[in-house]
């Protein structure tokens, strides 16, 4: 449990994070400003062949004691919880029956045992017209080569699907009985018209889906109240209390870093790590290499997303013999860029933006008797980053006003020398913001705003940050770089496309 000294009054939001390795529970005031706070850690169940899934009701029991973590954390304050606002994971699947018990696990977005039935999606169906309408590609991670998998693989269980969910909107409908997802959540999914702001109906005729095997759509201010029995009876505090449903964490993590507008720009790494703009636009095109997803009705999320970020670090950490933190983290800031000799592609968990490859692994090039532990660390991380450096050619392509980035995630905060990476391969500056919770923070900040707690989540001032300035030279030499991993990339990804359609 985490808790930090109250503020002196107003209005509490309780902020639940359904995140990738944790389910947290933070309690805020309106000035974004956290007061008590439970992380619980889970892990998922892992496959030889690239499966990732859990019990979805083991994520519901730790929601529920986190929420009763963070109200033993607020004492008294607890009564001046005026909200309750959800974010998570987007991208996960699960079937749910006619009685509304769930017929497979839980799959993660890191579940890759839908490539094929991805890549027959691609060749079946028109994908550019797809991704111009949902934001989304035929990729393992999203809802349609999940479901035509899930069939193939299952077909006496895709029989009794009543409704496919998400993580989302199953806990909501656990806690208070009704099957609906929010927009966010919704738009995700692969099965979402990010236009028309409904389930995209070409689609779901080819996948020989109708909208009843799918929530209802609402929209971030439209409350759950009423919390079931078994669940009031743990919550006291809040019986009374607007619950908002489940939105999409990296739309929040944009909110809860002070990043609402088309110029400015949220970076997070964590595990994986992610670039997005949020904008308010009514008419709009999704460019080739970028997803497109939604905060709400009125603002979209535009972006791309890694598979590999601090996940990277963590196993090299693991598999080499490197010094302690500290002793190389000065080694690091110490070394040149590219002065390694090695070309990263570091596709560990496989790969998402902007080519989303389905067959994607990591490859280093350029070994010698030479290299050492810290070489091999330092050129994936230099991976890493060249990776962001693409996605952000991209945004900037679109968003021509972009003037901030604002990074997040405990890779930047951990590892000041891969946060200076990261600002020299863009080659902008970059404000490293010190919340350690910016999808929490502004998720609560949502809540509030819902509840008229505060005018708008926009005007919260954001958190503190520290501004590192790229260096020109080290600029160039990234660009290099980065042109030599797009040719590796590029030579590698046809040569696995190849060996997997012969396999």
């Amino acid at each position: 449990m985490t808790s930090w000294p109250a503020p002196v009054d107003g209005a509490l939001g309780l902020a639940v994070d359904i995140g990738t390795s944790a389910v947290r529970a933070f309690v805020y005031d309106s000035s974004g400003f956290g007061i008590s706070g439970v992380r619980l850690r889970y892990e998922w169940t892992t496959t030889p062949d690239g499966g990732a899934e859990i019990d979805a009701e083991r994520i519901v029991a730790l929601v529920v004691e986190a929420m009763e973590g963070a109200l033993g954390g607020a004492g008294l304050l607890a009564s001046r919880i005026a909200a309750v606002g959800f974010t998570g994971m987007w991208h996960t699947l699960l079937a749910v029956g006619a009685n509304d018990v769930p017929l497979t696990p839980l799959y993660a977005w890191t579940d890759t045992r839908a490539s094929r039935a991805a890549a027959a999606l691609r060749t079946e169906l028109d994908e550019p017209a797809f991704h111009a309408r949902t934001g989304t590609v035929f990729h393992p991670s999203y809802m349609p080569a999940r479901v035509r998998w899930l069939r193939a693989l299952m077909p006496s269980v895709a029989v009794r699907v009543a409704r496919w969910m998400t993580i989302g909107d199953y806990v909501t409908m656990r806690l208070f009985g009704s099957p609906a997802i929010t927009i966010s959540m919704a738009s995700g999914s692969g099965l979402f018209d990010q236009h028309r702001l409904s389930w995209d109906a070409p689609l779901l005729a080819a996948l020989e889906m109708g909208p009843e095997q799918l929530p209802s759509l609402i929209d971030r201010d439209e409350p759950f109240l009423a919390l079931r029995p078994e669940f009031a009876s743990r919550l006291g505090p809040l019986r009374a209390t607007p619950f908002y449903g489940v939105l999409g964490d990296g739309a929040c993590a944009n909110v809860g870093s002070g990043c609402m507008t088309s110029s400015e720009l949220a970076l997070s790494i964590g595990s994986s790590a992610a670039l997005r703009v949020i904008a308010r636009v009514d008419e709009f095109t999704i460019p080739a290499g970028l997803w497109c997803y939604r905060l709400d009705r009125a603002h979209v999320v535009l972006g791309g997303a890694l598979s590999n970020g601090g996940n990277v670090f963590a196993w090299l950490r693991d598999m080499l013999r490197l010094p302690p933190h500290d002793e190389l983290e000065a080694q690091l800031t110490a070394r040149l860029p590219d002065a390694h000799a090695l070309t990263v592609l570091p596709f560990l968990a496989g790969e998402r933006s902007p080519e989303w490859p389905l067959t994607a692994r990591a490859v280093i090039a350029g070994l010698g008797l030479d290299t050492g532990p810290v070489d091999l660390l330092h050129a994936a991380m230099e991976g890493v980053s060249l990776r962001l450096a693409l996605i952000h050619g991209l945004l900037r392509a679109y968003f021509h006003g972009l003037r901030t980035i604002v990074g997040s995630g405990g890779a930047l905060r951990q590892s000041p020398a891969w946060a200076q990476m990261v600002t020299d391969a863009l080659g902008s500056p970059l404000a490293v913001t010190e919340d350690h919770e910016t999808s929490s923070r502004g998720v609560a900040l949502l809540a509030l705003e819902a509840v008229g707690a505060i005018p708008n989540a926009a005007t919260v001032p954001p958190p503190a940050t520290s501004v590192l300035t790229p260096v020109p030279e080290r600029t160039a030499a990234y660009s290099a770089a980065l042109t030599r991993q797009v040719a590796l990339a590029t030579a590698i990804s046809a040569w696995e496309r190849e060996t997997w359609v012969s396999q």
